[in-house]
């Protein structure tokens, strides 16, 4: 899992919670359901079980793979429509190339973020190199939904490609955690992707037996994602393994620690943290739409149906 990291954390600034901040309580820990997605990859649907109340403004979150693709086998979704949130593809290992009817797109790896807007709407597609499909290998990343507040949904589609060295890193005070901010900001500390909805999203890696206490925005809502690893959250040491993810509730601190001896394929406990202020407005999402009302999503359809989110390049075909 090599993302970004660096020799020596030590070297980076420093970041953890106050004394007087209020630790967040974990409210549950759920388990992520296996599927299929697109042309047939594998995902875990991180956020299946979870009332929305607690997700919102995240809407859903795929982690793909981890898989170790034969020659031949990489694959990746067809052309599909998208309205009214925002898509964040961020590839831990392997390579995905992205083409939307917008103009925007480009190849990730290692570490990279696509963030696409999808806003009043586009067709995009994400696939595999041809060079993976022919050799295979790794494949590993994470697709999260973010919703677009009502007076945002109709604005014009917008592409960000973050590469891995944009990323903004700091660590823990011991050092003992490696912390990624992709989007968002962590106590003063910006990432680079640029937001409407308001959130902050972090890749973690905490090493065996580390701890790490992070200060929260209080009006955010808190959610940890266990990419790999084993290890605990809160501070009542709740336990959490790859495939979950806890639900945090209010406070103004949250904890992750690392249990002292990790899984044969990981060497350290590897979370997605993510917060961010929620909507509180209607939501009607069906399919690969997400609006406010079932009026508007029957337009959406009916845009999409007419061709009014945009064709196909010619050099793909239909």
């Amino acid at each position: 899992m090599p993302a970004v990291t660096v020799e020596n954390p030590l070297t980076l600034p420093k970041v953890a919670a106050s004394g007087d901040a209020t630790a967040r309580p974990v409210l549950a820990v759920t388990t992520a359901l296996s599927g299929f997605e697109g042309e047939g990859f594998p995902v875990r649907r991180a956020f299946a079980g979870i009332n929305y109340k607690y997700l919102d403004p995240f809407i859903m979150m795929d982690q793909m793979g981890e898989v170790e693709y034969q020659p031949g086998e990489p694959k990746g979704t067809p052309w599909h429509p998208h309205r009214g949130f925002e898509t964040v593809t961020y590839l831990i290992d392997g390579t995905f190339v992205h083409q939307d009817s917008n103009g925007g797109g480009g190849t990730i790896q290692n570490g990279d973020t696509q963030w696409m807007t999808a806003g009043s709407g586009l067709l995009h597609i994400e696939a595999p190199p041809e060079s993976l499909v022919v050799s295979g290998g790794l494949f590993h990343g994470l697709q999260l939904w973010v919703n677009l507040l009502k007076a945002d949904k109709m604005m014009a589609p917008r592409y960000q490609d973050i590469r891995g060295g944009q990323v903004q890193l700091l660590a823990s005070p011991d050092g003992g955690a490696l912390l990624r901010v992709i989007a968002g900001e962590l106590d003063g500390h910006e990432g680079p992707g640029i937001t409407h909805t308001p959130i902050t999203m972090i890749h973690a890696t905490v090493r065996p037996g580390a701890e790490v206490t992070l200060p929260w925005r209080e009006e955010f809502n808190g959610l940890a994602y266990v990419l790999a690893g084993r290890g605990t959250v809160g501070a009542e040491h709740r336990p959490v393994h790859m495939g979950q993810t806890a639900v945090f509730g209010a406070g103004s601190s949250l904890t992750v620690r690392a249990d002292e001896k990790q899984d044969g394929n990981t060497p350290d406990l590897e979370v997605v943290l993510l917060g961010g202020r929620p909507i509180r407005e209607p939501m009607a999402h069906y399919g690969p739409f997400v609006m406010n009302s079932q009026a508007e999503l029957k337009q959406a359809f009916e845009d999409f149906q007419a061709g009014r989110l945009g064709t196909v390049p010619a050099v793909h075909g239909m």
